[in-house]
């Protein structure tokens, strides 16, 4: 709260005779509007990253948290036989809210994208599926293995514990990944403005002398320099937002069968979150050239 006061009060109309100190155009002025729009259109795909990912870590882990698989295993005479059979210990096992077998058509369309749609389930040894719904406190996953293999020895049960575990934290992972991406932005952006005011400082070494000589004040000089520079820090992250809002905008609408970078975007009230890119952009704007003012300050004489 107090840099961001410091930041509304130093960019208030009072302040414009200082204005005069800086040059309102030139190398620096680029430099800065160029790299706070850089940094915030790029803040905007980190950011849309970290929310992406975060949905599709929960979506991961709630489809597949609740739900398990059969896979049975017998000769083409049996087969029928040991699915009732596993189907029956899947009706009495505790944790299970329902059990069903999956038919050729079924099996067919999660075979068709690794073997395409023509595969002749009739001619291969292809097992029969079970999909396990599990309630809401789930199932003794060791102990139905336990059962099945005593009752349906062709039946392997498997959770999805092994897959769903690496899939969530790969998902977790990128979403830090994205969070860590923003504060890289955000210090490359305080660096680049950094090096911006002490350029303008150095270029204006001779007028800052004859300033002090006539009475004007440190907080005065690196009031205007740090009005400037949050202002171009402002102005420049608001053009690169609006920018990477239009480019998420044009990205595919997400879809089920579009998988992730489909769903890479903002969703619902996120989109309120690229609001906050500006804002932030004129705090780091603020900050860095106030602390720039005030050492290159202190080092003259």
């Amino acid at each position: 709260m107090t840099a961001l006061s410091g930041l509304l009060s130093q960019l208030l109309p009072g302040d414009t005779q200082a204005d005069r100190v800086v040059p309102p155009s030139g190398f620096t002025a680029t430099l800065t509007l160029f790299t706070a729009a850089a940094m915030a259109f790029l803040a905007v795909f980190a950011l849309a990253l970290s929310l992406a990912t975060g949905r599709l870590a929960d979506r991961w882990g709630n489809e597949l948290a609740r739900t398990a698989t059969v896979r049975i295993s017998a000769p083409e005479g049996q087969m029928a036989a040991q699915t009732v059979a596993a189907l029956r210990v899947l009706e009495t096992t505790t944790g299970v809210a329902r059990a069903r077998a999956l038919d050729d058509a079924e099996q067919a369309a999660l075979l068709a994208p690794w073997f395409g749609p023509d595969l002749p389930l009739d001619q291969l040894p292809v097992p029969r599926l079970i999909e396990v719904t599990e309630t809401g406190a789930g199932f003794d996953a060791q102990g139905l293995r336990l059962r099945l293999a005593a009752e349906v020895p062709g039946a392997v049960l498997d959770d999805h514990t092994r897959w769903r575990r690496p899939l969530v934290q790969a998902a977790s992972r990128l979403r830090l990944l994205g969070w860590l991406s923003l504060a890289l932005i955000g210090a490359a952006m305080a660096a680049m403005i950094t090096l911006a005011a002490q350029a303008a400082l150095a270029a204006n070494a001779q007028v800052i002398t004859v300033l002090r000589l006539v009475g004007a004040q440190d907080g005065f000089i690196v009031r205007a320099f740090v009005r400037r520079f949050a202002l171009r820090g402002l102005g420049g992250a608001a053009i690169g937002t609006g920018l990477g809002c239009l480019a998420i905008l044009a990205l595919p609408a997400a879809r089920i069968e579009g998988g992730f970078l489909a769903g890479l975007g903002f969703q619902g009230w996120h989109w309120l979150w690229p609001l906050a890119v500006p804002p932030l952009a004129g705090l780091v704007a603020f900050a860095a050239t106030r602390a720039a003012a005030r050492r290159r300050l202190e080092k003259m004489p």
